[in-house]
């Protein structure tokens, strides 16, 4: 594959200058380092244990080296001014088994582990809300005692991707660290979109066909997904998208869903055509330009095509607050 110049070269060819350079771990499929590109960094490297994964980022950003296996095998990082990093958040999340005691959880030791090794003038960690319960908070005060002791100036928030203009509900913590010998002060970004002004459902999937074939996950509705209201409005923002396709919300052309009782809820018309978002339509709500490229290889099955689009970051969300860092990457 020809791999594209990465924008540090580009800006250097125009005489702008180089641009500062991140490394990426739990990467994804790229959500977070698309919004870190966004934001005017160049990530010279990135990791993750997902083969479909790599091939959803690489084709998407090809300039970048990627990394696939356990980042515990990962002996020495390249420089960089900016360490990013989305662990795995199955035992925090709410769909997950949320065991506080599970291996999983304890992934922040690696990127504490990188973060030593670097010593980046900045880090953000982006995981799910769920962080912040009362059953987990050893693991979130353990986190930030580790990022202190490793001279890091660290402060959290949980913010609303809905809020920065991702067609998405989606509350998602974030930790963000400056060195502590810049003393400098991280401040979170406001809100980019009020609540009557969100992008919406509409707005995301504009132009996109009414019926993709073989893109969505076209099973029945069991009983437990019946068991809330799965369905948005086109002039709402999305319920949460997620990785597992059978818990997918509704697209709005289904009929509404009303609840008959407790956990029950039915179609206003069962005759009417109704669907879950596609895979597509899902990185779209996630905030991922039109145009993402999923390749047809090996690994990408529909299932988990949907599985690394809904355990992604959405980029608008990550590049408000890589763009709130302070100037200071000369």
């Amino acid at each position: 594959m020809k791999k594209n110049p990465s924008l540090a070269a580009i800006n250097t060819e125009h005489g702008i200058g180089s641009m500062p350079k991140a490394v990426s771990l739990f990467s994804g499929c790229g959500g977070s380092d698309a919004g870190v590109t966004a934001a005017g960094f160049d990530v010279v490297m990135a990791n993750d244990v997902l083969a479909y994964a790599r091939d959803v980022y690489l084709s998407n950003h090809p300039e970048t080296d990627y990394v696939l296996g356990d980042v515990a095998q990962i002996e020495s990082f390249p420089g960089a001014q900016l360490l990013v990093g989305c662990y795995p958040c199955q035992g925090f999340s709410q769909g997950g088994v949320r065991d506080p005691g599970r291996k999983i959880n304890t992934l922040y030791l690696e990127f504490a582990r990188a973060l030593t090794q670097i010593k980046p003038k900045a880090f953000i960690v982006e995981n799910v809300s769920g962080m912040v319960r009362k059953n987990f908070s050893h693991l979130l005060t353990d986190q930030i005692k580790v990022f202190s002791e490793a001279g890091y100036s660290v402060k959290y928030q949980v913010l609303n991707a809905a809020d920065y203009g991702v067609a998405q509900e989606r509350k998602r913590i974030f930790i963000v660290g400056t060195r502590s010998d810049l003393g400098i002060e991280y401040q979170f970004p406001a809100p980019t979109h009020a609540p009557d002004a969100r992008t919406t459902i509409a707005q995301a999937l504009h132009g996109m066909e009414e019926w993709p074939e073989g893109e969505f996950y076209d099973r029945e509705f069991h009983w437990y997904y019946l068991s809330r209201d799965r369905r948005r409005d086109w002039h709402e923002v999305s319920k949460t998208i997620v990785a597992n396709p059978r818990h997918m919300p509704l697209h709005p052309m289904s009929p509404k869903l009303i609840k008959r009782e407790h956990n029950v809820w039915e179609f206003e018309h069962d005759d009417a055509r109704k669907r879950r978002f596609s895979y597509k339509e899902a990185a779209r709500l996630q905030g991922f330009v039109p145009g993402m490229i999923f390749p047809d290889t090996p690994a990408g099955s529909l299932d988990m095509r949907y599985k690394v689009v809904g355990n992604a970051v959405p980029p608008p969300l990550f590049e408000a607050v890589a763009k709130a860092l302070p100037d200071v990457w000369d």
